[in-house]
C-alpha cells in the first residue's frame, strides 16, 4: 500500500421508499470495480417517520497487494465521517447534531426538501422545524456541502432519489470513484436503468454547478383556464407586487379546494386590506387562504383519492410499472364529522341529542376502504365530489360566519396599529385539522378573543402586541391549556374583593 493509512467512510440517511439499500450497493459495486476492498452494513430506521435507516461503508481508497483485506469498522465513529448523504434536510440535521459531520472533514450531499417529522405534525400550531436554520448550520459545518432540493429533481427526471444523490456523490469529488465506474453500476443493478441513468446525470450536473440545481419549468405553475386568468390578473393588478406570489397560491388552493366562485369570494375579503400594509395584506391572504380551506371528510376524500398519491406510494415502495399493490384507508367518523356534512337545522338536533346521551365524542364508525380496488376508489371519488353539497352544509356556516368575525377583529386592530393586526391574525394559526384537534385550537383561541383581544381593542395598551403574541405561544405550547390559562390569568387577573 501506498501512503494511505485509513479507510474512506461514507454514511447514508434515507427514510424508506428512498432505494437507500440500492444506493448503497451501487457505492459498494463501484468501489468493487476499481478493485478497492470495501465493506457495508445497514441499521433499519423506524416507521411513522420518526427515524432513518442508516447504511454505512468503508472502502480502501486504493488496490491491496495480494488482496490483503484491511480491518474495517461496522458501525461510524462520532468525527469521522467522510461523506454524508441525507435524503431529507432533516435527517442532514440529525446527522449533524450526533456528530457525524464535521467541518475538517465531512463531504455532505444533502437533500433541501422536507419531509415532516410527527413531532412536527403533531405540534399546536406551526410545528415545522426552521428550514433556514437547518441549511445555514449543514453549510457552516461542513468541509463541503453539495445541497438542493433532488427530490423534485427526481420527480421531473422520473427516477428515485438515491440516483440522484448517487451523481451528486460523483460529481462532488469526494470519493475516488469516476462517474463512469457509477454508470456501469447502475447498469449492473438491472432496476429502472433509464430512469436512474437519467436522475444520476442530473445529479452530477447539481454537483458540478456547485449544488444550484437545475432549472425548474414555471409554465406549469401558471393558472390555466379563462376565469383563473382574470383572478391572477385582478391579482397582478390590484394588490402590490409583495403579496402577489402568497394571493396566486391562495386562489389555486381554494379553486381546488371549492370553485373559482369560492376564489372569487376570497378575493373580496381580502379587498379591505387592499390599502393597508403590505406585510399585514400578506398574512391575511396566507392565513385566509388555509382557513377558507379548512379539512373536512370531503377534503380527505380529495387528498386520497388524487392520482398524484397514487403515483407517489407506488414510488415509496420501489415497485416496478406492472406490479400489483394495495392502499387501505382506515376512517373512523364521529357524530361531529356526519354532523358537518348535514344541513344546520339537522346537524344541530344530532349534535344535542349526541351531547345528551354522552355520545358526542365517544360513538364513532370504524371504515376500512381500499382504495386500489374499483369499489374503493368509487367511494372516495363520491365522497370527494360532494364538494357541490359543502356550501348547504352546518360546517360551511359556522367556519365561514368565523372567518369573518375573525377578519372584522384584525380591521379593528389594524386601526389601532399593524404591529397589534398582525398578532391578531396569527392567532389563526390556532385553527386547524378537524375534529378534537381543530375543537381544541378554536377553544383556545375564542378565549384569546374573549379575555384579551376584545378588552385590549377597547383600551389598547403600548404592549398589546407583545401580550397577544405570549397569549399565542402559550397556547401552542401544549394540549393541556396550562399555559395558557397561567398566562390569561396575569394579564387579567381577579378584582380584589371589597372590604366588608
Amino acid at each position: 500500500m501506498t501512503g494511505v493509512t485509513r479507510p474512506l467512510t461514507v454514511l447514508i440517511a434515507a427514510l424508506g421508499g428512498e432505494g437507500g439499500g440500492v444506493l448503497m450497493n451501487w457505492i459498494v459495486n463501484a468501489a468493487i470495480a476499481k478493485g478497492f476492498p470495501v465493506q457495508a452494513t445497514s441499521i433499519p430506521g423506524v416507521a411513522q417517520r420518526t427515524g432513518a435507516t442508516t447504511y454505512y461503508v468503508e472502502l480502501w481508497p486504493e488496490k491491496t497487494p495480494n488482496d490483503a483485506r484491511p480491518i474495517f469498522s461496522l458501525s461510524p465513529a462520532i468525527g469521522e465521517v467522510d461523506v454524508m448523504i441525507a435524503t431529507e434536510l432533516a435527517e442532514g440535521s440529525r446527522a449533524l447534531s450526533a456528530g457525524y459531520i464535521t467541518p475538517d472533514r465531512t463531504t455532505l450531499i444533502g437533500s433541501t426538501h422536507r419531509v415532516y417529522l410527527t413531532v412536527e405534525k403533531m405540534g399546536m400550531g406551526d410545528g415545522r422545524l426552521d428550514e433556514k436554520k437547518l441549511y445555514s448550520a449543514l453549510k457552516k459545518n461542513a468541509q463541503q456541502a453539495v445541497m438542493f432540493d433532488a427530490a423534485d429533481i427526481a420527480q421531473r427526471k422520473g427516477a428515485i432519489i438515491n440516483a440522484v444523490m448517487l451523481g451528486a456523490l460523483a460529481g462532488s469529488g469526494a470519493l475516488p470513484l469516476e462517474p463512469d465506474v457509477f454508470t456501469s453500476a447502475i447498469k449492473k443493478e438491472g432496476k429502472a436503468v433509464k430512469a436512474n441513468l437519467a436522475g444520476f446525470s442530473a445529479g452530477l450536473e447539481v454537483a458540478k454547478s456547485g449544488g444550484a440545481g437545475l432549472a425548474v419549468d414555471t409554465a406549469k405553475q401558471n393558472i390555466s383556464n379563462q376565469t383563473e386568468q382574470e383572478l391572477e390578473k385582478q391579482v397582478k393588478t390590484g394588490f402590490p407586487p409583495a403579496v402577489h406570489e402568497i394571493l396566486l397560491h391562495g386562489i389555486r388552493r381554494l379553486i381546488d379546494y371549492q370553485d373559482a366562485d369560492y376564489a372569487r369570494d376570497y378575493m373580496e375579503r381580502l379587498e379591505p386590506f387592499r390599502e393597508h400594509d403590505p406585510v399585514l395584506l400578506r398574512e391575511v391572504g396566507r392565513h385566509l387562504a388555509i382557513r377558507m380551506s379548512y379539512e373536512d371528510i370531503i377534503r380527505v376524500a380529495q387528498a386520497k383519492g388524487r392520482p398524484t398519491r397514487f403515483n407517489r406510494i407506488k414510488d415509496e415502495l420501489g415497485t416496478a410499472a406492472d406490479d400489483p399493490f394495495h392502499v387501505t384507508e382506515f376512517l373512523k367518523p364521529g357524530i361531529q364529522e356526519v354532523c358537518d356534512l348535514l344541513p344546520p337545522t339537522m346537524a344541530r338536533s344530532l349534535m344535542s341529542w349526541g351531547k345528551n346521551s354522552g355520545k358526542l365524542k365517544t360513538l364513532h364508525w370504524g371504515m376500512e376502504v381500499r382504495t386500489t380496488t374499483i369499489t374503493g376508489y368509487i367511494k372516495m371519488k363520491i365522497l370527494a365530489g360532494l364538494r357541490w353539497w359543502r356550501p348547504y352544509s352546518y360546517r360551511w356556516a359556522v367556519e365561514q360566519a368565523a372567518i369573518d368575525r375573525w377578519l372584522a377583529l384584525v380591521m379593528q386592530a389594524a386601526s389601532v396599529n399593524t404591529a397589534l393586526a398582525l398578532e391578531v391574525t396569527e392567532l389563526a394559526r390556532l385553527i386547524k385539522g378537524y375534529g378534537s384537534t381543530h375543537q381544541r385550537g378554536s377553544n383556545n383561541y375564542q378565549r384569546i378573543v374573549a379575555d384579551l383581544v376584545v378588552p385590549l381593542l377597547a383600551d389598547p395598551p403600548p404592549d398589546g402586541p407583545e401580550r397577544v403574541k405570549s397569549a399565542l405561544e402559550a397556547a401552542l405550547a401544549g394540549p393541556d391549556g396550562k399555559a395558557l390559562k397561567q398566562i390569561l390569568h396575569s394579564t387579567n387577573p381577579p378584582a380584589p374583593v371589597a372590604a366588608q
